[in-house]
């Protein structure tokens, strides 16, 4: 099993499509990348923390390539964007891949290499080391499986949902 630390903004947009991705065996919503030794959701969203809204996805990679979850990664947000994924602005929201080997680092350069043909800018994922990982509040995780019908879950989440399914079908579960 590996596992990739991946933020794409909000948390619960790469969690909703983690969760039904083939191969996938946890997906954990929590924060990374900053200076707080205690952050929380308010504390993050506030801006003040430093940290990354992160996902951590364990998989096997007998059933799913880790160039798949990576490829996955850059499609299911905006990596030109600095600092901002659509409504969500700040540090938190930056586009960012946390490593913990070399290889994992040679795999993150890689995949930003071959998904810049893709965007139209330059694509600015920071890649840096992974500090310790906080897991989020509970509240967060799988948190489109639990609360599909709010508002957030409609507009933002469910039409990167189509476009996974459009993109990588053979990929999901569902």
């Amino acid at each position: 099993m590996k596992t990739f630390v991946l933020g794409g903004g909000c948390f619960w947009c790469l969690d909703a499509v983690y969760q039904i991705t083939k191969g996938v065996s946890t997906v954990v919503s929590g924060y990374t990348g900053g200076h707080d030794p205690q952050p929380d959701y308010y504390s993050v969203c506030n801006g003040t923390t430093g940290h990354a809204e992160v996902v951590a996805v364990t998989f096997d990679e007998d059933v799913i390539p880790a160039e798949v979850i990576l490829d996955m990664f850059f499609a299911l947000h905006d990596p030109t964007t600095l600092n901002r994924q659509g409504y969500d602005v700040g540090t938190q929201y930056r586009s960012s891949m946390f490593y913990e080997t070399t290889e994992e680092k040679i795999l993150f350069e890689e995949a930003i290499e071959r998904n810049q043909a893709l965007w139209a800018h330059p694509i600015v994922t920071e890649v840096s080391r992974l500090p310790r990982f906080h897991v989020a509040e509970d509240f967060h995780q799988n948190y489109y499986a639990k609360y599909p019908e709010q508002g957030y879950c409609q507009v933002i989440i469910n039409p990167k949902l189509a476009k996974a399914r459009k993109y990588y079908s053979a990929w999901l579960n569902a």
